[in-house]
């Protein structure tokens, strides 16, 4: 049996999408063989909130997070793992919240 992998993906890079009730994703404009079109960053939650995986460290892209968090409580930065195109930005938008990051064994 095939995994039916969705290719098809409508989106602009640096501009937040909600995806389901609790949540919103941004785009990193890092394509590539890994990242496909770009890490994906979400938001969880309304008023207090979390993001997962931040990604990459761009200057463009950290606006965008800022932008997209605007009037909301980053509770929590999340890396689930290390890679360059997940973590780099855990700690500057950590400060930039004045919250914690949580990552296990990411070097971040």
């Amino acid at each position: 049996m095939a995994i039916p992998y969705v290719r098809e993906i409508e989106f602009e890079y640096g501009i937040v999408e909600q995806v389901s009730p609790l949540i919103r994703r941004v785009i990193a404009n890092n394509p590539g063989p890994f990242t496909y079109v770009g890490t994906g960053v979400y938001i969880i939650g309304h008023g207090e909130v979390a993001v997962i995986d931040p990604g990459p460290e761009d200057a463009e892209h950290f606006e965008a997070l800022k932008r997209a968090l605007e009037g909301e409580t980053v509770t929590h930065v999340l890396v689930t793992h290390g890679h360059s195109d997940h973590s780099p930005l855990a700690t500057p938008l950590a400060q930039w919240a004045g919250c914690k990051t949580y990552a296990k064994n990411c070097g971040v």
